[in-house]
């Protein structure tokens, strides 16, 4: 955009100025649209920037989202000074309740995690946090065999404490009885 402005003549006006000479001069009842407004442009100045659409158009977007243009229909118009303001998306804010003059305000609290105290004293390490049950969190500690349990354990690998081997048990076959067949 500032080359644009640059490579253009200095006599020409500003674009939001030939915008709104152009409205005043077509004078629409349902507003004008953007190639109305720029033949009159083309018509009035004479020479033009050779980007001149593309400058146009961001001019009109512009005037259009600071609320000095309405958009209708495809039409650019100016707004009526009679409306009422546009309201923005979202709910509206709540109101300001009213503070009493000299009355000193707090700042506001600041986001995120406080800082840490440099001066309160070191926590200790072994301070776990426990849930209700009493138990700590987590898998518990692997404690390690006396030899002789190892050396019990090695000797005979599917017996434990509960007397059951570990796994699935193995399938049960029924017993084949023999029948004799005579002839």
């Amino acid at each position: 955009m500032a080359t644009e402005e640059v490579n253009k003549p200095q006599s020409l006006p500003p674009y939001p100025e030939m915008i709104m000479k152009a409205l005043e001069a077509l004078n629409e009842p349902n507003g004008s649209n953007k190639s109305a407004i720029s033949k009159y442009i083309e018509s009035t100045y004479g020479e033009l920037p050779e980007g001149h659409t593309t400058v146009l158009a961001h001019h009109l977007n512009k005037l259009k989202e600071n609320g000095d243009l309405v958009f209708f229909k495809n039409n650019y118009m100016k707004p009526d000074p009679n409306a009422p303001p546009k309201r923005g998306r979202g709910r509206p804010p709540k109101p300001k309740e009213s503070v009493p003059p000299g009355t000193a305000l707090s700042p506001p609290r600041p986001r995120g995690r406080p800082p840490k105290d440099p001066n309160a004293p070191p926590k200790s390490p072994k301070a776990k946090v426990s849930t209700p049950s009493g138990r700590p969190r987590g898998r518990p500690k692997k404690i390690p065999r006396s030899p002789e349990a190892a050396a019990a354990v090695a000797v005979t690998p599917t017996a434990v404490s509960s007397g059951r081997p570990r796994g699935r048990p193995p399938k049960v076959k029924p017993q084949l009885t023999e029948v004799s067949v005579e002839l």
